[in-house]
């Protein structure tokens, strides 16, 4: 055989190999799976309490068809990924899943045929789910709701990247390691709230950058990058959510936070993207001592960086009360936006936010300001009585160069001290229009 061939066959003979031990190990197992499930009413209601906490159906429902019954493609750097049917129909669900596999599933990324969940699942955040959790889960979804027989579409991920077994590799390489499963959620306060945030809440999925492997790079406070701000998600920049000045967390009190979890609004600040969808689905439901816990753990976590304090200055008022548009951006922001946010920056408290120091204002990447401008956005749908009040988009009303210079205006204004918007990044994000009807 000659080098030529050798440089062929040698690869081939080592994936072979690696192939053949994903085969071969066994999947771990916990000390969870030996127990007994006995699915009372009371284990089924607080399952579905946790299925609520932990966002469930956002990705395995969609619009129009029942709960959990599969969810719509989820884009990734490989392909769709397609959340499946989670309902305890024997046929298309997970109604065969014994508590020994749902428990491997939820908390390992590992299948009932032993290969492994691509980790959309956010499967490296749920090993921190306690065993009487876990159990409750799988009392809900196998006792809690109805059976839905419909089957999911299929990941459309090419071929080999549809391969399982480099998946498994990448959970062996990069996957946090599980450590000591508690029996039950911790009583302290602020431990309850890191129970929350770091697993079932998965926080970090979203808020936490991730390495060139896709794993994120911590998955709790011991490393200053968790929930230090992460990735564009559908356009959406996640913030961080720890104690910075000016972009993060570090002006925000308790009661704030817990308020914007459960209405997605406060006085002073909103959420839009993904985020309202968290808290339409998700956190508006949690109790009061839970979302008190987890305001408490984000508030003890220190500065990823160092920012300085930001004030609030009169300087752009007293322009605007002057007539001096010569800023740029100052027109098209007093044209479009100053009705709700008003020329002093200060909007009205709870209907239209303040943009005056404003942390999501003052992100470092300004893709989310970018997307709510030319998508627009509502209030997240909640328990509390409405109304629920909304921002147009202005995609069709204004061009790349006219949103940058509003948003570099509103990062520079009323004591803002942010970098300019480039036109070219507006340009990135802008959807185009649908054709115009006769």
């Amino acid at each position: 055989m000659g080098w030529k061939e050798i440089a062929i066959a040698l690869p081939l003979t080592l994936i072979v190999i690696a192939w053949g031990i994903t085969l071969v190990i066994p999947p771990p197992q916990t000390a969870a799976v030996k127990q007994s499930i006995s699915a009372t009413p009371e284990l089924i209601q607080r399952g579905a309490y946790l299925a609520r906490v932990g966002d469930c159906v956002a990705c395995h429902s969609q619009p129009g068809k029942p709960p959990f019954s599969g969810g719509a493609p989820i884009p990734s750097p490989i392909g769709g990924m397609v959340p499946p049917n989670i309902t305890p129909d024997k046929q298309f669900g997970i109604g065969t899943l014994s508590y020994a596999d749902f428990d491997n599933a939820v908390r390992q990324g590992i299948r009932k045929d032993g290969t492994t969940l691509y980790p959309a699942m956010p499967w490296p955040s749920y090993r921190r789910i306690s065993h009487h959790d876990m159990q409750a889960l799988y009392a809900y979804f196998i006792h809690g709701i109805d059976a839905v027989p419909c089957a999911s579409a299929k990941n459309s991920i090419p071929w080999p990247l549809s391969l399982r077994w480099p998946v498994t590799w990448w959970r062996w390489l990069f996957a946090p390691k599980m450590g000591p499963v508690p029996q039950n959620a911790p009583e302290d306060p602020v431990k309850l709230g890191a129970y929350y945030v770091e697993g079932l809440g998965h926080c970090g999925a979203c808020h936490t950058p991730r390495a060139a492997t896709l794993q994120e790079v911590a998955y709790d406070d011991s490393d200053r990058h968790y929930l230090s701000g992460a990735q564009v998600i559908d356009g959406y920049a996640a913030p961080s959510l720890r104690a910075e000045l000016r972009s993060g967390l570090g002006n925000w009190q308790r009661d704030e936070l817990v308020e914007l979890l459960k209405t997605g609004v406060t006085d002073n600040a909103a959420t839009f993207g993904p985020m309202s969808d968290v808290v339409s689905h998700s956190t508006q439901y949690m109790t009061q001592p839970d979302l008190q816990a987890m305001a408490d753990y984000l508030r003890s976590l220190s500065p990823a960086v160092q920012q300085p304090q930001l004030f609030y200055s009169t300087r752009t008022f007293t322009a605007f009360s002057r007539g001096d548009l010569s800023k740029a951006g100052a027109e098209v922001y007093l044209k479009n936006c100053s009705g709700c946010h008003l020329t002093n920056g200060l909007g009205y408290r709870k209907k239209f936010p303040a943009l005056a120091v404003n942390s999501a204002v003052n992100s470092a990447d300004p893709a989310g300001l970018i997307s709510i401008v030319l998508n627009g956005a509502t209030q997240p749908a909640s328990a509390s009585p409405g109304p629920y009040y909304s921002m147009p988009g202005f995609a069709g009303r204004l061009n790349d160069r006219q949103i940058a210079d509003v948003l570099s205006f509103i990062r520079s204004s009323w004591g803002n001290q942010s970098a300019a918007v480039p036109e070219t990044a507006v340009s990135v994000l802008r959807k185009p229009l649908p054709a115009a009807q006769p």
